[in-house]
């Protein structure tokens, strides 16, 4: 079943109703007392929801009387002090209850966002958001105030995507400030930012961004009704949408790019892709993209012609290396010695002569050692993870030629290969790279370069039947599109740059 195919069996199903974030379905009722009881049942055992009672005119028990609630910790604390119980408490000139009405409190709160709800579901849902709800006396509406705050994440640069010339700030956990960074940065009415709630119990704010007029309508379509279908309790990060929206899960190549750099989401919406947001990660997700768009940096396009295409060719060679290069070295040891000059091969020889294992098994223990070493090191503290990964290559990589389980050459090639598979810019393409380099070892041990061969045949025929929502993984080499070339393996001059690429938009090819 094609994409589009899918396209039109979710489109069929999906109501374009949204799902109800709760089941109950009450109004708010005129009577203060039950909508304070209905929301202290609701939220029993909540320490952290706060009701504050305020009145405006003192002369009556239940005249001006009004409630406010709100969640501790997600809310500015100033904010609603100062525009919200400040300037009620100011408004005590009102000597009539009939005075006090929802209109004449959206005049007299100082907020920028209010809202008016009859619906106690999504009062709940405002208020668990950070909002601040106020409920008054006699009234069957509510007033939804967006008071959202607290403490979060200061805007700095990515630790996982930094570059040499460029914008040092990188996305954080609060939707809202990414959203306000890709908007500062394209000015664009164009610029669209539909909001979907997604997970039955966590509610989790998810942001879809596109530019309407760019992007590839039908694929826009399809994503939004593939996340209007996830049914699942909680999302917590953005590899949890990730998942979801593949076509193809089985694959070792990623299908979506991600990223914390504002200003790489910026230049993907004005190709046509698109970017989703999550609330609470600092990772966007960009789609649909290729093999091409992985190896690519934003240092690339900051970075005159010349130099970005011999950085973007060394990329290239890396990954040679970093998939391949054991599995020569294996290869050529194991069956095809008479391909290096003979002095070289007696010099592989003499260090190989006390080592008890054949090349594969040196490959494979050294491989498996530096997978230990790179997972050691992300998981301790930074500067504890720095020198366990220095300290541990250097001390376990002299050890093990000292003591003749692994020969001197075998430390080089995985060396430099290690080295090679961490010059991607896109951190999920290394585990793609990491999970291809040890079959192409088994298969170099097996039948020498023809298993080299095998594996790259395979791996070429699977990149070519993979798609990301539509578009090619291979593009613009399979199919060949000479016009996306311009900006492939090397890129053409900024100005020569003034198509988008095809097929991730569909409208409005030309760049202006």
């Amino acid at each position: 079943m094609g994409l589009f195919d899918k396209f039109k069996r979710l489109k069929s199903n999906f109501t374009g109703e949204p799902r109800p974030y709760i089941e109950d379905s009450r109004l708010v009722s005129k009577k203060l007392h039950d909508n304070t009881t209905y929301l202290e049942n609701r939220f029993k055992d909540c320490s952290d929801i706060t009701f504050r009672e305020l009145r405006i005119n003192a002369g009556s028990s239940k005249s001006g009387l009004m409630l406010l609630v709100f969640t501790d910790g997600l809310i500015d604390s100033t904010l609603v002090n100062e525009s919200i119980i400040k300037p009620i408490n100011f408004a005590n000139g009102l000597k009539k209850s009939s005075d006090i009405n929802v209109a004449l409190l959206q005049d007299i709160i100082l907020i920028n966002s209010i809202r008016v709800t009859k619906k106690l579901d999504e009062i709940i849902h405002s208020i668990l958001s950070g909002d601040t709800v106020l409920f008054i006396e006699g009234s069957d509406e509510a007033l939804l105030l967006d008071t959202r705050g607290g403490e979060s994440r200061s805007i700095e640069e990515s630790s996982v995507e930094s570059v040499i010339r460029g914008s040092k700030e990188g996305f954080v956990e609060n939707i809202r400030t990414n959203t306000a960074m890709i908007r500062r940065k394209l000015k664009d009415p164009n610029l669209k930012i539909k909001d979907l709630k997604v997970g039955s119990r966590s509610h989790t704010s998810v942001a879809v961004v596109y530019i309407d007029d760019i992007v590839n309508q039908e694929v826009l379509q399809y994503t939004l009704n593939k996340l209007e279908e996830i049914k699942i309790d909680g999302i917590f990060d953005s590899g949890y949408i990730e998942q979801f929206l593949e076509n193809n899960t089985f694959s070792i190549f990623p299908q979506m790019q991600v990223t914390e750099r504002p200003d790489k989401v910026c230049g993907n919406l004005l190709e046509g892709r698109m970017v989703v947001l999550v609330d609470g990660s600092p990772d966007a997700l960009i789609f649909p993209v290729g093999l091409v768009q992985l190896l690519q940096s934003p240092d690339d396009y900051y970075e005159r012609f010349i130099f970005a295409n011999m950085v973007r060719l060394i990329r290239y060679l890396g990954f040679v290396i970093a998939t391949t290069f054991p599995a020569i070295y294996v290869a050529v040891t194991t069956f095809h010695q008479d391909l290096l000059p003979a002095d070289f091969i007696l010099d592989i020889a003499k260090t190989r002569v006390d080592v008890p294992f054949p090349p594969v098994v040196e490959a494979m223990l050294m491989e498996g050692t530096i997978e230990l070493l790179r997972e050691a090191s992300a998981r301790l503290p930074s500067k504890i993870g720095q020198t366990i990964g220095i300290v541990g290559a250097l001390v376990i990589g002299d050890a093990a030629v000292r003591a003749r389980i692994i020969s001197p050459m075998m430390v080089v090639v995985v060396a430099i290969t290690a080295i090679g598979s961490y010059i991607f810019p896109h951190f999920s393409t290394s585990y793609s790279i990491r999970f291809i380099r040890l079959p192409m070892i088994l298969m170099a041990a097996t039948f020498g370069a023809f298993g080299i061969i095998i594996t790259w045949t395979w791996i070429i025929a699977h990149m070519c039947k993979l798609n990301s929502f539509g578009y090619p993984f291979l593009a613009p080499f399979a199919p060949i599109n000479t016009d996306d070339m311009k900006d492939a393996v090397l890129r053409a001059p900024l100005w020569g740059l003034k198509t988008r690429p095809t097929p991730a938009s569909n409208r409005n090819k030309r760049r202006k």
